[in-house]
């Protein structure tokens, strides 16, 4: 099939969904199908769309529908359309979700945001993460790794605050990697590290960049208000390390209800609490590993595109 994946986010864009769409695209060329990336929809004829966004892609989802009904429709929810948008705009976001023939989540939660009427269409597709090198964390720190950008939803300097008044004797140190969204969210970073010695903000860098950064860091931290099924968490899984992340849907989908490294959203104590814990109690921070090391295989390629097969053969079978 020749496809048509639409992405918010733009071929310059180190922005998640710009990554996934990549990766995606990767995924159903192996599976001999030529796919095109675009942030909006010009009206070609292609043999099938999908969609990434309900609420940002909604003007592509309504031109492909209405121009070609009967050719199949994939829509991807990511956390703003369930977990925002569903609810500030639900006309635009439950629009999308009516004319898709498919949706893709990226947790095994999703579906708990979603009208009953619609559930039956959900297939959950985890994200994959390729390996690492072998890692080596620096004995010399307790390293902690932040990947995401600066906003809202993101809760990003939670961390640092976490990490301001700590123990004299901690190791801790944290290294941030993502873009600031606004000039207000670069100068909040910078002023964290004029006066938290523990916090360096890298800005926005190369993927292998912060690869590196995984194979010397102890933990990752992942402190979201929402969250669609962060890929991070599939890059530290599959690259060894240990998360602790904000009890939020999004991630409880995929590291597990009884997973032991949450803390409650926006707690910076907790966070604190945990990260102490992590760095002085081996066997807490063994369990982590552990944990973290059984779900290691929801995170392969191979599973992401077993999950496109089985997609793919819903719609055959139509």
């Amino acid at each position: 099939m020749h496809i048509i994946l639409i992405t918010p986010a733009p071929p310059s864009s180190r922005a998640g969904n710009r990554t996934t769409a990549t990766r995606w695209a990767n995924i159903l060329q192996t599976l001999g199908h030529q796919v095109d990336i675009a942030t909006e929809y010009d009206g070609q004829a292609y043999d099938m769309m999908i969609a990434l966004h309900a609420w940002r892609s909604a003007e592509a989802i309504q031109h492909f529908a209405a121009h070609y009904p009967h050719h199949p429709l994939i829509v991807a929810l990511t956390g703003t359309d369930a977990y925002r948008f569903i609810h500030s705009h639900p006309e635009t976001t439950l629009k999308s979700i009516a004319l898709a023939d498919h949706l893709v989540g990226l947790h095994t939660r999703i579906a708990d945001t979603l009208p009953e009427k619609y559930r039956h269409k959900l297939q959950v597709i985890m994200q994959s993460a390729e390996p690492i090198a072998a890692r080596s964390p620096d004995k010399t720190r307790f390293g902690i790794c932040v990947a995401g950008h600066l906003r809202e939803e993101k809760d990003p300097l939670r961390p640092a605050m976490a990490i301001r008044n700590l123990p004299n004797n901690s190791k801790i140190s944290l290294h941030h990697y993502g873009k600031a969204h606004t000039p207000e969210w670069a100068e909040r970073a910078r002023a964290e590290m004029a006066t938290n010695p523990r916090y360096q903000w890298h800005g926005e860098v190369d993927h292998a960049v912060v690869q590196e950064a995984y194979r010397s860091c102890h933990l990752l931290v992942l402190p979201s208000r929402m969250e669609g099924g962060a890929n991070v968490i599939s890059e530290a899984i599959v690259a060894g390390i240990p998360v602790i992340a904000s009890r939020i849907s999004g991630s409880i989908g995929l590291l597990g209800e009884n997973y032991p490294g949450y803390y409650p959203v926006e707690d910076e104590q907790a966070l604190q609490d945990i990260l102490l814990r992590a760095e002085n109690d081996g066997v807490f921070y063994q369990r982590l590993m552990d944990d973290c090391a059984k779900l290691k295989s929801l995170f392969t390629v191979e599973q992401e595109q077993a999950g496109w097969e089985s997609v793919l053969e819903k719609i055959q079978a139509r």
